[in-house]
């Protein structure tokens, strides 16, 4: 049996390290990634064990997205910006200062905000009202965030942020969650 897993939206960093399986002592058969190895160019590729990547053979498998000149480019710059540029580091320290954040809107807001949970610069805030409303409120002053499954805020921003701008966010979101 193979253990096949995706992070498409995890991986490239996005939790704290390059892989989210990478956080719990896991090693998979074949690893799925796209979105953000692209850093925009559209890519999809995925990574294979020395013993399931032998079973593969030239033309065997083929991705939409994948192996053309540009989306490899793209994806060896993006490799290299996070290498080059600590965006690992920064995706777990800021992550943790964005989680904190959020936890104290958590204790500040207790009956609108019932949990908050992710890790790196992947996080969620549930609610216990819808969160459209939020979302909206949101944008009306630049900070764009979204709301999935109807009642969770999540949080997903560029692996360049910085504490500064945590602030702001949270800043807005504590004036909105005011007045609700």
């Amino acid at each position: 049996m193979l253990l096949i897993l995706d992070e498409i939206q995890t991986g490239m960093g996005r939790t704290g390290t390059m892989f989210a399986y990478q956080q719990y002592g896991i090693i998979p058969d074949i690893v799925t990634i796209a979105k953000g190895l692209g850093g925009g160019v559209p890519i999809g590729a995925f990574i294979a064990s020395d013993k399931v990547a032998a079973a593969f053979h030239s033309g065997d498998h083929g991705s939409t997205f994948g192996g053309n000149p540009l989306a490899s480019a793209a994806a060896n710059a993006v490799l290299a910006e996070i290498e080059d540029a600590a965006l690992l580091t920064n995706a777990q320290q800021t992550g943790t200062y964005f989680l904190d954040a959020l936890l104290q809107l958590k204790e500040k807001y207790p009956n609108i905000i019932t949990d908050v949970r992710g890790k790196g610069l992947m996080l969620g805030a549930e609610l216990t009202i819808p969160g459209r409303d939020i979302v909206n409120s949101c944008l009306e002053y630049g900070v764009i965030i979204n709301c999935t499954a109807g009642n969770v805020l999540r949080f997903v921003p560029p692996l360049i942020i910085q504490p500064a701008h945590v602030d702001e966010m949270v800043a807005v979101l504590d004036k909105i969650l005011a007045k609700v």
